[in-house]
C-alpha cells in the first residue's frame, strides 16, 4: 500500500495502485515512458522527475521509480548516485523481506565476551570509543566504514564513515582516520589478553602493508600468520585482500567463502566478496552481494555507495536507449500497479564481457548432471573478452524489474541459468562443506569466528586501581571518554571543563567536545565495572546518592548566586561564565530541583540577609562552556546560616510568606489602598518616554493584571514585584521591600516611590 505522498504524486497516473481505475490520460502515468518524456521536456522538469522517483521508491513502486530516474537523466539531470539512496533502500528492504532476513541492531556477543568489538564481534584490539559511548576496534572504524553505530544508530564521526568509493591503492583499504584508542580499555585488553593483543598488532601491520599497496609482502605475512593461527578469520580476510590486489581473484574468493562458511552473517565479507567480483568484471553477481551486505547491515555505507553507482550507471543515457517504449515493459503489466517485491538482480552481463564466456556454457551447465566447476581463470576471461560483444544495458535494467514476478520454481530455474559458473562453484562447495560438518556432528556458528574463547577473567588480574578516575581518585562513576582517549567520571570532567577546554591529562583541546556537550557514558567500561567490581560500585553509588541528596535540599546548604536583585514571578535572565556558577547551575539541573537562591552582595557578610529563589526554565549552552540561563523568581527567603561549597556560596534559609488579614474592615481598607496604588503605577508607566517603556516591555514583559484575591499567594499580587523590578530604586531600598511580610506596608512603600517619581515627571 503506497504512502499518501506517493498517492498524491501519482494522481491520474497510478490510480490502480491506490485501488481505483487507472487513467491513461494523466501526465504521470507510471507505465508510459513517453509520458515521462513529455513531463520532463521543459527545462528544470527533471527535478520533478527525480522527486517523483524518490516518492515512488519510498512507496515501494520500483519499476515506476526506475522509469522516473531514467527519464530524468535523459532530460539532463546530473548523474549523481547519491540521489538514488531511496531507490537503494527500497531494493534492500524488499530483498530482506523476500529472503526472510532480519537486520539486527544489536550484534550477538562475540567469542571475546565483553571485550568484543561491536562491529566484527572479534577481539577488541585498539579499542576506540565513539561519541555515542560505544566501543569498536580501530580496524572496524578504519576499514568497515560504518555510517552509524550498530547499537544506537547514532552517526559516527565523518572520518569513520568515509567513502570507500574514492580511488584506492589496495582493494579493501579505507582512508585511515585519527582514531585515538581508549587508554583504560586498551590497558585492560593488554593486561587480560596479552597473546591476543600481540596477534592483533601483527594483523594491524598487515593492514598497513595493504594500505601501502605492498601486496606480495602482505600475502607472505598473512600466509605465515595463518600457519600459526589457521582458524583466524581476520587473517583470511587480509589474505583475500592480498590476493585481490594481485588480481588472483579465485584465491581471494576461496578465502572469503571460507570465512562466510563459518560466519554466514558477516556483512563486511559479503561486501569484500562483491568488490572482488566487481573487479573481476562480474557486476551482476557483485550487485547481489552488495545487497546481501546491506540486507544484513543497512548502515554499511560502502556497499550502499556501490549499489548507487551501479544503478546510476545502468540508468544513464549512455546505457539506456533514448526511447523506452511501452512494449519494453509489456511483461510487467502486473507490476506497474502494485508495490514490487525485491528483484533477484542477477544481471547477465550489463558490464563485463567476461561473463559472456560463462553465458555460452549455460546450456552445458543446465544439461550436465555433474556440477560445473567455474573459475576466474585469466586466460578464459581474456578469450571471452576477445570473442564477445557487450549486450544493451537496458536488458539488465529490464531484468531488475521483471524477476520478482517469477514463482518459486520459475525463480529457481532462472537463477540456475543466470548464476555464473563461479557462483555455482561457491554454492556447491559451501553445501558440500556443510554436509561434511553435519556428518561429523558439528555446525558452524558465530562463536567460531575467531580461534579464541575466553572464560571469566582471573580474579588476580582484576584490580580496582585500573578503574579509578585520575581526577577524584575514586572508582569511575558514569565514566566518559574524551576524543583523545582518556576516561574520567562525568562530573569530574565537567568540572575541569568549567575552567579550561583542555584534557586534564594530555592538555589536548576539547573545544569541539565541550561545544557538543553530549558526555555519553562509555558503555563497555561501565559494564566491566558492573560485572567485576559490583561491591565497589555499590559503595560508590551510595556515596554519590548521599552527595546528591545533600545538594537537593531546599532549606539546607542551598546554593546562592550572588549577583542582583530577584523578585517573585519576575523573569531573571542570567549570563553564567564563572566556573563556580557553571558547576552550581549544572548541579541544580542534575539533582532535579532546578532551583537556587539569588542575593545581592553585602560588604560585611558576602551576601545579603534576604533573597529570592530562582526556578530554571531553560539553559542555552554556548560552545565555549558559558550559558544563558532563563529563570523566574519563586519564593522569598531569609538567610539563617552562611556557608561555602566548591567555590560558591550556600545558606540555610527559611521561606517568607505574607501575613494574612482576617478582619473584614482591614481587607476593605487593603483593597482600597491596592486599587489606588495600582492606578498610580499604571499612570506612571504610561507617562514614561516611549524608549524607556519599550525597553522595559522587552526585558520584563508587560505589567501583570490586577488580581481579585489579594491574599491568594504567599507573596501577594504579582504586579507589585514587577513594578519594584522596573523602578530605578537603590537595591537596599528594594531589599527592604522584599523582606516585608505585610502587603499593606509593601503597598505603602511603593506608593511613596511612585509619588516621588510622579513629581519628577510633572516638572
Amino acid at each position: 500500500m503506497s504512502s499518501p505522498a506517493v498517492a498524491r504524486a501519482s494522481q491520474g497516473g497510478n490510480r490502480e495502485a491506490a485501488g481505483g481505475p487507472r487513467s491513461r490520460n494523466g501526465p504521470w502515468e507510471v507505465g508510459g515512458g513517453e509520458r515521462l518524456e513529455r513531463a520532463g521536456a521543459e527545462p528544470g522538469r527533471w527535478e520533478l522527475l527525480l522527486r517523483r522517483g524518490e516518492l515512488l521508491a519510498l512507496g515501494g513502486h520500483l519499476k515506476g521509480a526506475l522509469e522516473a530516474f531514467a527519464a530524468a537523466l535523459r532530460r539532463g539531470a546530473p548523474a549523481r548516485p547519491d540521489r538514488l539512496g531511496s531507490l537503494v533502500d527500497c531494493l534492500v528492504f524488499s530483498y530482506r523481506l523476500r529472503h526472510g532476513l532480519r537486520w539486527s541492531a544489536a550484534p550477538a556477543a562475540g567469542a571475546a565476551g565483553l571485550l568484543s568489538c561491536l562491529g566484527c564481534r572479534g577481539f577488541l584490539s585498539e579499542p576506540v570509543t565513539v561519541p555515542c559511548g560505544h566501543s569498536y576496534c580501530r580496524r572496524c572504524l578504519r576499514r568497515e566504514l560504518r555510517a552509524r553505530c550498530r547499537l544506537c544508530r547514532d552517526r559516527l564521526p565523518p572520518a569513520a564513515a568515509a567513502s570507500e568509493g574514492t580511488p584506492r591503492p589496495p582493494p579493501l583499504a579505507a582512508a585511515i582516520a585519527d582514531f585515538r584508542t581508549s587508554v583504560v580499555l586498551n590497558h585492560l585488553a593488554e593486561k587480560w589478553f596479552p597473546g591476543q593483543r600481540e596477534r592483533a598488532r601483527a594483523a594491524g601491520r598487515l593492514g598497513e602493508l595493504l594500505h601501502e599497496g605492498r601486496y606480495r609482502e602482505a600475502l607472505a605475512a598473512a600466509c605465515d600468520a595463518l600457519r600459526a593461527e589457521p582458524s583466524d578469520l581476520t587473517l583470511k580476510i587480509y589474505r583475500a585482500e592480498s590476493y585481490a590486489g594481485l588480481q588472483e581473484f579465485k584465491a581471494a574468493l576461496e578465502d572469503l567463502n571460507a570465512v562466510l562458511f563459518q560466519l554466514p552473517n558477516w556483512p563486511e565479507v559479503y561486501f569484500r566478496k562483491g568488490k572482488v567480483l566487481q573487479d573481476a568484471g562480474f557486476l551482476g553477481d557483485a550487485l547481489q552481494l552488495f545487497l546481501q551486505c546491506l540486507a544484513l547491515d543497512e548502515d554499511f555505507a560502502p556497499a550502499k555507495l556501490q549499489v548507487e553507482k551501479i544503478l546510476c550507471d545502468l540508468l544513464s543515457p549512455e546505457n539506456v536507449k533514448e526511447g523506452l517504449k511501452e512494449s519494453s515493459w509489456s511483461s510487467l503489466s502486473c507490476i506497474k500497479n502494485k508495490p514490487l517485491g525485491f528483484p533477484s538482480l542477477v544481471m547477465e552481463q550489463p558490464h563485463s564481457p567476461a561473463e559472456l564466456s560463462l553465458k555460452q556454457t549455460e546450456g552445458q551447465a543446465e544439461d550436465s548432471p555433474e556440477p560445473v566447476k567455474g573459475s576466474l581463470n585469466r586466460a578464459q576471461s581474456a578469450q571471452a573478452i576477445s570473442a564477445a560483444t557487450v549486450p544493451a544495458r537496458e536488458d539488465g535494467l529490464k531484468r531488475v524489474c521483471s524477476e520478482p514476478l517469477l514463482s518459486a520454481q520459475g525463480k529457481g530455474a532462472l537463477l540456475k541459468r543466470k548464476l555464473s559458473l563461479l557462483e555455482q562453484d561457491v554454492i556447491i562447495n559451501e553445501d558440500e562443506g556443510r554436509n561434511k560438518l553435519k556428518k561429523q556432528g558439528e555446525s558452524p556458528g558465530e562463536d567460531c569466528m575467531f580461534s579464541i574463547a575466553y572464560s571469566d577473567i582471573p580474579e588476580e588480574l582484576i584490580d580496582v586501581s585500573d578503574f579509578e578516575c585520575s581526577l577524584c581518585m575514586r572508582l569511575f562513576f558514569e565514566p566518559v571518554t574524551t576524543p583523545c582517549g582518556h576516561s574520567f567520571c562525568k562530573n569530574c570532567l565537567e568540572r575541569c571543563l568549567d575552567h579550561a577546554p583542555y584534557c586534564p591529562l594530555c592538555k589536548e583541546s576539547l573545544k569541539e567536545y565541550l561545544a557538543d556537550r553530549r558526555y555519553c557514558v562509555t558503555q563497555l567500561l561501565e559494564e566491566l565495572i558492573v560485572k567485576y567490581l559490583p561491591e565497589e560500585l555499590s559503595e560508590r553509588k551510595k556515596l554519590y546518592d548521599e552527595e546528591t541528596a545533600e545538594l537537593s535540599h531546599l532549606t539546607k546548604n542551598v546554593p546562592i548566586f550572588v549577583c542582583t536583585m530577584a523578585y517573585p514571578t519576575v523573569p531573571c535572565p542570567l549570563h553564567v561564565f564563572e566556573p563556580r556558577y557553571r558547576l552550581m547551575i549544572r548541579r541544580s539541573i542534575q539533582t532535579g530541583t532546578k532551583q537556587f537562591g539569588m542575593c545581592v552582595s553585602d560588604t560585611q557578610n558576602s551576601f545579603a540577609d534576604y533573597g529570592c529563589m530562582l526556578q530554571i526554565r531553560n539553559v542555552h549552552f554556548l560552545p565555549d562552556g558559558r550559558s544563558v540561563v532563563d529563570t523566574v523568581g519563586g519564593k522569598r527567603f531569609r538567610v539563617l546560616k552562611r556557608g561555602m561549597k566548591d567555590g560558591y556560596c550556600t545558606a540555610d534559609i527559611e521561606y517568607l510568606e505574607d501575613v494574612k488579614i482576617e478582619n473584614g474592615d482591614e481587607i476593605r481598607s487593603l483593597r482600597e489602598l491596592h486599587d489606588l496604588v495600582y492606578s498610580q503605577a499604571c499612570s506612571w508607566f504610561q507617562n514614561l518616554r516611549d524608549r524607556f517603556r519599550s525597553q522595559i516591555l522587552q526585558h520584563f514583559g508587560s505589567m501583570p493584571e490586577r488580581e481579585e484575591n489579594l491574599q491568594a499567594t504567599p507573596n501577594g499580587p504579582a504586579w507589585c514585584w514587577w513594578l519594584l523590578a522596573v523602578l530605578p530604586v537603590d537595591p537596599r531600598y528594594q531589599l527592604s521591600v522584599l523582606s516585608m511580610k505585610s502587603l499593606e506596608e509593601r503597598l505603602t512603600k511603593i506608593q511613596h516611590i511612585l509619588t516621588y517619581f510622579s513629581r519628577d515627571q510633572s516638572k
